[in-house]
């Protein structure tokens, strides 16, 4: 019986190239945003089929410009939890920097340097909640929740309780960031957009972005190897209450007034968005765009539940369930995504 010989490989460069490409391929790994991003679009034309006046381009619009403010947060907080930190400053500091904006601008600042004075002051804010828990060796968690307070207390004392209206409703500031658009979209959503991608770079291709990721993976290793970690630790939570500040800013034009009450809770779905997003808890890795996708998951079913008339009392709950739902689903999807890849061909 004759043994059949594999083929030879040609000799030529261009027939080996050809002859290579005609080999089987394993196949790509699945990105980490895939399979969040295919629950938001199976989530919106779930919904759409069943209320197909949720998929008109208003709605959508809305319901995208709604979640700018957490999403922004989300994206942030990509970067502390990716170091192994939590950030439950940026609800406190979304409220302070709406107050301390329109105090500045009641009292003759330009908005747009009211703005300027809000993103530095958040990023400040941030630094020191970084350097707190870094020189004293106490755990984020503590240091922000207590950072939180003290600045919706200070917000609250500076707002007197109240809201602070009577600003120049006007001006550029108020009428591009707040109520201006361009192809039809709002510009708040134009700069999430932007800001989602500017982050991707930073946290992937960047020096930074692989420095937080070291540290996330192993602290120690990433110290005794000669890695900043102080000072990435510091810039790590900085970031985090500037995507605040932003929000702050964004909120600021859209709302033109200051409520010291405003985005509560906004931390806790922050970090519920980055987790579902695909960034663990355990450090080492992050998406940016997954928060996004994550926090438009939830303002998807805000939506829904006020579509299908469900009533407020239980809309926490529904949104509870689908936090739930999404992050004990998210090691499922990964733990399938690393089988599909150790089966790749050679």
């Amino acid at each position: 019986m004759s043994v059949r010989k594999p083929a030879a490989e040609p000799a030529s460069e261009n027939d080996r190239d050809a002859f290579r490409a005609r080999r089987p391929r394993g196949r790509r790994p699945i990105p980490d945003e895939a399979g969040v991003v295919g629950v938001l679009i199976l989530l919106v034309l779930g919904v759409g089929l069943l209320q197909p006046d949720f998929l008109r381009t208003g709605n959508l619009l809305t319901t995208a410009h709604n979640s700018v403010y957490v999403g922004l947060m989300a994206c942030g907080m990509v970067f502390a939890l990716a170091m192994r930190e939590v950030d439950l400053s940026v609800g406190g500091m979304y409220a302070m920097g709406v107050v301390v904006g329109a105090l500045l601008i009641r009292d003759g600042w330009n908005p747009w340097a009211a703005a300027l004075a809000v993103l530095a002051l958040s990023a400040f804010v941030g630094a020191l909640n970084g350097a707190v828990t870094t020189y004293l060796r106490l755990p984020s968690f503590i240091v922000t929740l207590a950072t939180s307070m003290l600045l919706r207390g200070v917000g609250l004392a500076l707002a007197e309780g109240r809201q602070i209206t009577d600003l120049p409703q006007d001006h550029a500031f108020f009428t591009v960031l707040g109520g201006g658009g361009s192809l039809g979209v709002p510009n708040a959503v134009w700069v999430c957009a932007l800001a989602v991608v500017a982050l991707t770079v930073v946290f992937t291709r960047t020096r930074f972005g692989a420095r937080v990721r070291a540290i996330g993976s192993n602290p120690e290793a990433a110290e005794f190897g000669g890695l900043p970690v102080t000072r990435t630790r510091i810039a790590a939570l900085a970031l985090s209450g500037l995507m605040a500040g932003i929000a702050a800013v964004l909120a600021l034009a859209f709302f033109i007034a200051g409520d010291p009450t405003i985005g509560q809770g906004y931390e806790l779905t922050a970090i519920a968005a980055a987790i579902i997003g695909g960034t663990p808890l355990k450090g080492g890795t992050g998406s940016v765009l997954g928060a996004a996708a994550g926090t438009l998951i939830l303002g998807v079913v805000t939506a829904a539940l006020v579509f299908f008339e469900v009533p407020i009392n239980w809309t926490t709950f529904a949104t509870g369930g689908v936090i739930l739902v999404a992050v004990g689903a998210a090691p499922l999807l990964r733990r399938v995504r690393d089988l599909r890849s150790s089966g790749r061909n050679p």
